[in-house]
């Protein structure tokens, strides 16, 4: 990813640090103001999240899997002057981190790499104080089962809804990758009550959804512009941590503050 210079591996722009909430948080969920919260970036290395919310005056921990993603989040950081703590960890295990550590979690487009996100909503729920924010962005669920090139009757659904395993995975080099799907990757569809249900059944209250737009009805046809037209690529989320968690034969399980 890092070698291939995608879009979404590019460290933060200049412009992007001017006025750093106007860029990450348009729809002022975050208040306005998120000086001095703890702040985790999960599974968001790069050089791109880390640096915005620094930007902001966060104190930000940054979290992925990847050294080499995290390397660019240690050289914004070096460049920038921003305190950074950088961790290398996969973003269903945050056993590195107390109980209520952190005001914020913001998670952008990752859930798809991991087959089962149970785990990833409960070490969330985990590591936010209670009342917490956590704000969240994945791969629309039709977007994943809609094909990749449009035919002559359209775009059409390829891949079911229910289903198990990753989905086929584009090979490597020969230009099918996108900001849709990612070449060499397996990437997992996650229904609605996974995702939805998964966050309501670990603690949060879901306070606000978007669908990021990216249609033009006058884009070119097959293009990433008109497929977004037919069917939304992203959503966000925007969750604030309610009660307690416990694990109870491998579920979760709510318990209410009295």
């Amino acid at each position: 990813m890092v070698v291939g210079k995608r879009c979404f591996t590019k460290p933060a722009k200049d412009e992007d640090l001017h006025n750093p909430l106007g860029v990450i948080d348009a729809q002022g969920w975050l208040g306005g103001d998120i000086a001095n919260q703890q702040v985790l970036c999960l599974a968001a290395g790069g050089g791109r999240q880390s640096a915005i919310y620094a930007a902001a005056g966060a104190n930000v921990t940054v979290v992925d899997i990847s050294p080499a993603m995290l390397e660019l989040d240690r050289q914004v950081a070096q460049q920038r002057g921003f305190e950074l703590r950088i961790v290398e960890a996969s973003m269903d295990d945050l056993s590195v981190f107390s109980n209520a550590e952190f005001d914020i979690v913001i998670q952008p487009v990752s859930t798809c790499y991991l087959p089962n996100i149970a785990p990833i909503f409960m070490e969330v729920a985990r590591v936010l104080r209670s009342g917490g924010i956590y704000i969240s962005q994945h791969k629309q669920p039709t977007s994943l089962q809609t094909s990749l090139q449009r035919s002559e009757n359209g775009w059409t659904l390829d891949q079911p809804y229910y289903r198990t395993g990753p989905l086929p995975m584009l090979p490597l080099n020969q230009g099918q990758g996108s900001r849709l799907r990612e070449e060499g990757t397996h990437e997992y569809l996650h229904r609605w009550e996974d995702i939805l249900g998964g966050m309501c059944r670990t603690g949060f209250v879901i306070e606000d959804f978007i669908e990021p737009f990216h249609a033009d009805p006058d884009a070119d046809r097959s293009s990433f512009g008109d497929r977004c037209h037919f069917t939304a690529p992203y959503m966000r989320i925007k969750a604030r941590r309610s009660s307690q968690v416990t694990r109870s034969n491998n579920k979760p399980q709510l318990v209410i503050p009295d």
